[in-house]
């Protein structure tokens, strides 16, 4: 049923919750959702109305307005899906409150409220597209624990315009319309395990507004045999070209009710009708029925997130490119080939470009159970320290104010490619999310840590908002100079496994027949005899003295020894010069050779100790395997009993049915 009838109304602000007994008689829904009503329109005056989400004081989210309403279907007559009024992400926060008069507070109340500037200031801490897109995955895996088997990113089609939008879907539990509504709101985060990557309750926001102007959410929940459906649209362009002085989100909410077969509205007629006529004007779809039709292959729980109106860059192109590579996602123009083909096809240089090599190394441990599938096909885990070559296992435990705050273990090699590429850095991640790929922390000046790459999971120090870098702490700083040590360490005992030699500074050698600079020859005093016949010290190594010892010295060898190793006198009885020298180049040729014996058992002892951590790993991997595999089993012997039980059944059906025809 189509309606033109169009209603100006008032948006008052108003609390929102979900009246599930409360429903009016006149109230009948279709089968997927809701009988249709009159469209009401924007008010002027009263744009700026601030809501409270599912019973819950929110200052940032008006999910649901006021509004007359009668009963006639409501759809959009529009075939032109709005763009915001700038397509370049960078230029996009001017803001033109011209456009909306004076927002009218509630008589009585203060409200505190976030102006829709805030949904671009607040994304540009995404200075990386596929940083935010790594937000989005975030959530999916984070629903790995309440049965997540799948994420999808796809590109889609604004069936309106035809353009082109981004796709994120996974069979996570989804949302109930509370969640829905703390999703949609600022700081909200029920996120509670310590193996949940998320945390601020800001991901969501930051990282669909970063890709796109507009997004639309579809989540269906089931829970305590309650199954529910939220709709929610969170719009910048249509905050923009309304004029809104406000963050205004609409809302739909449905609740599956046995007795009638079908998903009914839980709000009221007067909510359920303003929030609809939103999304009609504003989102990809014109009916509620082309909305209802987004849960189709939803399944009974997860989560579908739409972004439309994508950011173009500088040169009027979408930021994503979804056609060079049909089973990739790139960012435009920034592919850099430079030098070799073996480094511009590594994946150290590869990520920053490539969504499939970005997520192939986005997480250190996934469970087989779980696909990441780009473009319909999934995306190979990559774990980094696979690529090393002579890998080492260090040991680094990090502290602050005195106290131990964690045990890191970090694998550091070279690259399989190493020496012939020029790729180096540390891969860290936090709570086995990617957060830093290939940080270097040291400048390479000359060869030395070329090829030197390590992998490590540092929990201890704290990620920023955006994922991408940790906090400057005293704890990162110390984390940075060890990385550094290793990298120096490692180089210098493993370079030459890869051809490299070992800088070592020549000594310097003085002909004899060259003076030393600032020295001159001293001719003796008279009465005495010349030290140096030939007044040159170079000949000294050749000197050969007896040293005189005196007869109260034989008392106390000890103290003899001590003496004559101090000094050494010539035949005339002078003190030798540089006789010392001799004495500390030959000491010093044995505590040499001493310090390369204690350099080669100190190898020993961590090519010991990196075998045992290495056994360890792989004995966590193989306890690992061990339960998948009795999981895997258990679920065997569920299908094997069922088979059985249907095997039984079917024998009855079969002696039923043998009786019958006998009879």
């Amino acid at each position: 049923m189509s309606f033109n009838t169009s209603i100006n109304v008032s948006h008052d602000a108003v609390d929102v919750k979900p009246e599930r007994g409360t429903m009016l008689q006149s109230f009948s829904p279709r089968s997927h959702g809701s009988k249709g009503y009159s469209l009401p329109q924007d008010s002027e005056e009263n744009r700026g109305s601030v809501a409270q989400s599912a019973g819950q004081s929110s200052t940032s989210v008006v999910d649901q307005v006021r509004s007359p309403a009668d009963d006639a279907g409501v759809t959009s007559s529009s075939t032109i899906c709005p763009a915001p009024v700038c397509r370049q992400f960078w230029k996009a926060g001017n803001y033109n409150d011209e456009l909306s008069s004076k927002s009218q507070q509630p008589n009585g109340k203060n409200y505190l409220h976030v102006h829709p500037m805030f949904l671009h200031s607040n994304a540009t801490s995404h200075k990386w597209a596929f940083g935010a897109v790594a937000e989005l995955l975030d959530n999916a895996v984070d629903e790995i624990q309440n049965g997540a088997t799948f994420v999808i990113v796809d590109k889609t089609t604004n069936p309106r315009d035809g353009t082109t939008a981004l796709l994120i879907q996974d069979d996570g539990g989804g949302m109930d319309p509370q969640a829905m509504r703390h999703c949609m709101g600022f700081g909200f985060s029920d996120k509670k395990s310590d193996s949940a990557i998320g945390r601020y309750g800001n991901g969501f926001k930051t990282s669909t507004m970063r890709l796109g102007a507009d997004v639309i959410v579809f989540s269906r929940h089931s829970k305590n045999q309650t199954l529910t459906q939220s709709i929610g649209l969170l719009s910048y362009t249509y905050l923009t070209r309304t004029g809104h002085d406000r963050i205004v989100v609409p809302i739909l909410d449905y609740e599956f009710k046995a007795s009638a077969g079908e998903f009914k509205p839980l709000q009221d007629r007067d909510h359920f009708i303003s929030s609809l006529s939103i999304l009609l004007e504003w989102s990809p779809f014109s009916t509620e029925a082309e909305l209802l039709q987004q849960f189709d292959d939803v399944g009974p729980h997860g989560t579908k997130v739409i972004i439309y109106n994508m950011w173009l860059n500088s040169d009027a192109k979408l930021e994503l490119d979804f056609d060079s590579v049909a089973e990739d996602i790139l960012i435009e123009g920034s592919i850099k080939k430079t030098g070799s083909k073996i480094v511009n096809d590594h994946i150290a240089s590869r990520f920053s470009y490539s969504l499939r090599v970005y997520l192939s190394i986005l997480y250190l441990r996934i469970p087989e159970t779980f696909k990441i599938i780009l473009r319909g096909k999934v995306v190979e885990h990559h774990n980094v320290a696979d690529d090393l070559m002579h890998p080492q296992y260090i040991l680094y435990k990090p502290q602050a104010t005195g106290s131990e705050e964690a045990v890191v273990v970090t694998t550091i090699g070279f690259l399989k490619e190493a020496p012939k590429v020029n790729l180096h850095g540390f891969c860290v991640y936090h709570k086995n999310r990617l957060i830093m790929p290939f940080w270097q922390v040291i400048s390479y000046s000359s060869s030395r840590g070329r090829g030197v790459v390590g992998v490590l999971e540092a929990n201890f120090v704290e990620p920023t908002h955006n994922k991408q870098d940790f906090e400057k702490t005293v704890l990162l700083q110390k984390l940075e100079n060890r990385l550094k040590e290793m990298t120096v360490e490692y180089w210098s005992c493993h370079c030459v496994l890869i051809g490299y030699q070992v800088n070592k500074k020549p000594r310097l050698q003085i002909p004899q027949n060259v003076q030393p600079a600032g020295r001159q020859a001293l001719s003796p005093l008279p009465g005495f005899q010349a030290v140096f016949p030939q007044g040159n010290s170079t000949s000294l190594p050749r000197f050969s003295a007896k040293p005189v010892l005196l007869e109260k010295r034989k008392e106390r060898p000890d103290s003899v020894a001590s003496a004559a190793s101090k000094r050494k006198v010539g035949n005339d009885g002078f003190t030798v010069p540089g006789q010392n020298r001799v004495e500390q180049f030959i000491h010093g040729s044995a505590s040499q050779s001493q310090d390369i014996e204690t350099v080669k058992l100190m190898e020993k002892n961590k090519n010991l100790r990196a075998k045992c951590l290495d056994h360890k790993v792989r004995s966590q991997n193989l306890e690992v395997k061990a339960m998948n595999l009795r999981s895997e089993l258990e679920n065997v012997k569920s299908e094997y009993e069922r088979l059985m039980v249907e095997l039984q059944a079917l024998d009855l059906v079969k002696g039923e049915h043998r009786r019958n025809v006998n009879t």
